[in-house]
C-alpha cells in the first residue's frame, strides 16, 4: 500500500508540474511486453483497470493528451517529467503525436485524468506467419492481413525458442509463426520490429 501511495504522491506533484530525478520506468517496466499485461489486469471482476489506458490520440494540449478508447470511452492522459515513453525505444514525450495509438499506465486522479507513468506509443502485438525475408525486413501474414515489418539496425532483436534476444535473425524461417512486437506506422501496413519471436 505504501508504495502506492508513494508512487500516486509522485505522479500527482508530476502532474502539478513538480520535477523529480525518478525516471516513471523505475516504478515499473517499460519493456513493450510489460504494455500488454497492464492492459489484461481487471481490480473488479468485469471491470477494467482504471490505472489504464488505451486507445488514438485525437488531441494534445502541451502534455495532456485526449484519446479515444477502443471501447468509445474518452481519456484524458497528463504527460509528466516522470512519464516514461516507448516508441520502438524509449524516447521523450514529445514524441507522442496526434493520429497515434497508445497504451497508458499511471494513476487515476480525482479529476478524472490519469497522470502516466509508462506510455507506449503505436506498440502492436501481432501474432504472424513469416511469409518472405529481406535484408532490411520481413513479409507478414497476420490472419489474411498483408504486414511489412521493418528492421531497424541496434534496435530490432529476436528470441528463438524463448533464449536471450540477440540482433541475429538469420535463423527466421519462411513458414513459421512468430510472435511480432513492435511500433505501428499510422495510416500503413507496415510496422518497425522491435522483437519477433519464434521456434527455429
Amino acid at each position: 500500500m505504501t508504495a502506492t501511495m508513494d508512487r500516486r504522491a509522485l505522479l500527482t506533484r508530476a502532474a502539478l508540474g513538480a520535477t523529480g530525478l525518478v525516471a516513471a520506468s523505475a516504478m515499473g517496466s517499460l519493456a513493450p511486453e510489460t504494455a500488454f499485461a497492464a492492459g489484461a489486469q481487471f481490480p473488479d471482476a468485469g471491470q477494467p483497470d482504471p490505472n489504464f489506458a488505451e486507445g488514438l490520440i485525437i488531441g494534445r494540449n502541451q502534455d495532456l493528451l485526449q484519446v479515444q478508447g477502443s471501447d468509445g470511452r474518452l481519456h484524458r492522459i497528463q504527460l509528466t517529467g516522470v512519464t516514461s515513453v516507448w516508441k520502438l525505444r524509449p524516447t521523450t514525450i514529445d514524441q507522442a503525436k496526434i493520429g497515434d495509438g497508445l497504451y497508458a499506465r499511471g494513476v487515476l486522479l480525482p479529476d478524472g485524468i490519469l497522470a502516466a507513468e509508462a506510455v507506449w506509443v503505436n506498440i502492436v502485438n501481432l501474432t504472424v506467419a513469416i511469409t518472405s525475408i529481406g535484408r532490411n525486413g520481413v513479409q507478414l501474414d497476420h490472419h489474411g492481413q498483408k504486414v511489412v515489418g521493418h528492421v531497424q539496425a541496434g534496435t530490432t532483436a529476436a528470441v528463438y525458442n524463448g533464449t536471450p534476444a540477440v540482433s541475429d535473425l538469420s535463423m527466421l524461417k519462411v513458414g513459421r509463426h512468430a510472435q511480432v512486437i513492435g511500433a505501428w506506422r499510422p495510416g500503413t501496413n507496415e510496422i518497425d520490429i522491435a522483437t519477433i519471436y519464434t521456434s527455429n
